[in-house]
């Protein structure tokens, strides 16, 4: 398993892969749109064949997981690439890391808490917002369960950090 930094000539590549997971080059969270390919992210290889990418955004102290995903699960290339944030937010001098998911995505919830992260904060009825901006976002996952609220999930790196849970945007 190889992680590294995405590439500037693989802006076109972080494009179709986020629009092949996420049916969009565009995420809505909080009602801002994030174009994945702006951003800074990192690529997982297995023998040299692209499987998974973070993207993230860095702003004041704090470290925002945007997008991730793997086209191999259970085999630790998502919790690579989580780790490759983690690392890149402390050298830069983060003091918490965070990422909002949805309330139906159970997997990425429990894989979360087993990172570190801690729930912080559920935005009810969050998604019926970002489907103004973003139509396309079903009502309902293939689970089953309807798609409506945002669960705001945080890692404090730093107990001395300046930056307040309550104030992470």
């Amino acid at each position: 398993m190889n992680i590294r930094k995405i590439r500037s000539n693989e802006r076109n590549w972080v494009n179709e892969f986020i629009q092949s997971h996420w049916g969009s080059e565009q995420i809505i969270v909080h009602n801002k749109i994030y174009v994945p390919a702006d951003h800074e992210g990192f690529v997982s290889e297995n023998e040299e064949e692209k499987i998974g990418l973070v993207t993230y955004n860095v702003q004041k102290n704090s470290c925002e997981i945007v997008t991730l995903n793997s086209t191999i699960e259970h085999h630790g290339f998502g919790k690579a690439l989580v780790q490759a944030v983690i690392d890149e937010a402390k050298s830069k001098g983060c003091g918490i890391v965070w990422v909002v998911t949805t309330n139906e995505n159970i997997r990425a919830i429990e894989f979360y808490q087993k990172l570190g992260f801690q729930l912080i904060m559920v935005y009810p009825d969050a998604v019926n917002y970002s489907r103004k901006i973003k139509p396309e976002i079903p009502n309902v996952a293939n689970n089953g369960i309807p798609i409506r609220d945002e669960l705001e999930f945080v890692l404090q790196l730093s107990p001395a950090s300046n930056d307040s849970v309550q104030n992470i945007k």
